[in-house]
């Protein structure tokens, strides 16, 4: 029998969403100020606006609340609610800018945004504000640590039985510091660490490039913001290509790399544990995935002709590659290039990569290469039991961050998640098509979306039919919360319907 939710429960919920959403509601801050420092008053407006709005909507939910435990059954429905809601939050500075032909529009972006995918249905980027345009990568930034990892910093105080459940809704299973909080402070030291040392370095490479110094620091702090959280946001429309710069992509390189890595291998690059990186399932599987990718993309731009010479295809074809495994989206050719210059076989790898995605407790989207590597495991595992006597006893062991054994419950949650994600791609691929689109860019859209990685082959844009603007923006949604939290969602609605 399936029992119906109390009233009490969804209070309870609402005081935690309350909490969130009032803390969501100064982030809006930062990005005011820097409309304030390039004296542009009208969006400077606009973040007052939406900051106001978010504050009182967040007092509203608390008044409306009761302070409590929440269940362990229903903290997860916290996760993908407050989701929900930041993209409506988040998405009117960006619709009051006037770059959107419409609200829903802005959702997509904002969704876009916190997801860390990179579609976007801007209008006239190049001449978008310096605090809109701040306030596009800088929602990047915090989709990329994490939108509860970000709130769990003002969850703590008396909070303690509910913060595990929201930080693994959010995609994250592993705690790097036994203590959830510690680990959250972890990831946000990593990230400005990195933010410091790779926008430096960014910097220097744009001064070098002929960039004014101002310029140049203000592209490197958005270049950053998108590259480390795998985003793909650029300040400009025509994305890397903008920058005609081989040093300044190979830097980008490296820094998609670094935010494809899970969290808790830098806690062990930091603290001189580096033969982790050697050792460990996840980077051995994701190494592997990337070479085979790598060569069938250089397999089918040489047979396409495009470019010519190593160093094009290097520039052309393994940065894309990069891009896509790492979820981050960036472009150094057009998007209608993919569509009518990469043959079947490149753009078919390229579409792989994008599915497989990074690192698990990262940045980055898609399947995860620990999932990949486990199900290989799995695979080597069976193949063994088939070959040794009945009477063997056969223990498959891996390492990730230190030794574990292969359980029967971890290949069930790595099999179901990976089916999920099999299945929103093609139902995204579906639902191209009756829209009009040619399958094979419907699916290479459709994977983009839910594995939050951003590369287009062109059918994102503005005109686009309003229903795919929705359907990608659930994908983004599922893709970024790994399905888990979302079906306990969905099971309080079933509970709320049916239950007694």
């Amino acid at each position: 029998m399936i029992i119906r939710p109390k009233v009490k429960q969804f209070r309870i919920i609402a005081f935690y969403l309350g909490r969130l959403i009032r803390s969501f509601s100064f982030l809006f801050l930062l990005p005011f100020l820097i409309a304030l420092f390039n004296r542009e008053w009208n969006p400077a407006l606009d973040f007052v606006i939406s900051g106001c709005v978010a504050f009182i909507f967040g007092e509203i939910i608390l008044f409306l609340s009761i302070e409590g435990e929440a269940h362990v059954q229903y903290a997860f429905t916290i996760v993908p609610s407050l989701w929900i809601i930041v993209m409506f939050l988040g998405a009117i500075p960006l619709y009051l800018s006037g770059h959107f032909g419409s609200y829903l529009d802005a959702c997509f972006d904002s969704m876009s945004g916190f997801a860390t995918t990179g579609l976007s249905l801007i209008q006239d980027l190049d001449h978008l504000s310096y605090g809109v345009n701040f306030w596009r990568h800088f929602i990047m930034f915090i989709g990329g640590q994490g939108v509860i990892v970000a709130g769990i910093l003002f969850l703590a105080a008396g909070s303690t039985g509910v913060i595990y459940q929201l930080y693994a809704g959010e995609g994250r299973e592993e705690k790097i510091y036994p203590n959830v909080l510690q680990t959250a402070k972890f990831i946000w030291l990593v990230s400005f660490v990195y933010m410091i040392l790779g926008t430096g370095l960014l910097w220097i490479v744009s001064i070098f490039e002929g960039l004014p110094p101002l310029r140049g620091l203000w592209h490197s702090v958005c270049i950053f913001m998108a590259a480390f959280d795998t985003g793909g946001f650029t300040p400009q429309s025509q994305s890397i290509l903008y920058y005609h710069s081989f040093p300044f992509e190979l830097v980008v390189i490296f820094l998609m790399f670094a935010g494809t890595l899970n969290f808790g291998l830098h806690y062990n690059l930091w603290f001189g544990n580096r033969k982790e990186i050697l050792k460990n399932i996840e980077t051995i599987s994701l190494f592997f995935t990337i070479m085979l990718v790598g060569f069938f993309v250089s397999l089918g731009l040489q047979q396409a002709g495009i470019y010519q010479g190593m160093m094009s295809l290097f520039r052309k074809g393994f940065f894309h590659v990069a891009s896509a495994h790492s979820g981050t989206g960036f472009m150094t050719v057009y998007a209608r290039q993919f569509a009518n210059q990469w043959k079947d076989l490149a753009f078919i790898a390229i579409i792989a990569a994008m599915g497989l995605g990074g690192c698990a407790c990262s940045t980055a989207g898609g399947i995860k290469a620990l999932r990949v590597g486990l199900i290989f495991r799995t695979f080597i595992f069976e193949v063994k039991k088939l070959l040794l006597p009945s009477s063997a006893f056969v223990v498959e062991k891996y390492h990730h961050l230190e030794e574990m054994t292969l359980k029967t419950s971890t290949l069930r949650n790595v099999l179901i998640v990976t089916f999920s994600y099999l299945m929103v791609y093609f139902l995204g691929s579906i639902a191209g098509v009756l829209m009009g689109y040619p399958f094979m860019f419907s699916l290479f859209e459709s994977v983009s979306s839910a594995a939050n990685v951003g590369l287009s082959t062109g059918i994102t844009s503005p005109s686009m039919p309003s229903f795919l603007k929705v359907v990608y923006i659930l994908q983004m949604w599922l893709g970024r919360l790994e399905f888990i939290s979302i079906f306990a969602l969905f099971g309080l609605f079933i509970a709320v319907v049916r239950g007694k």
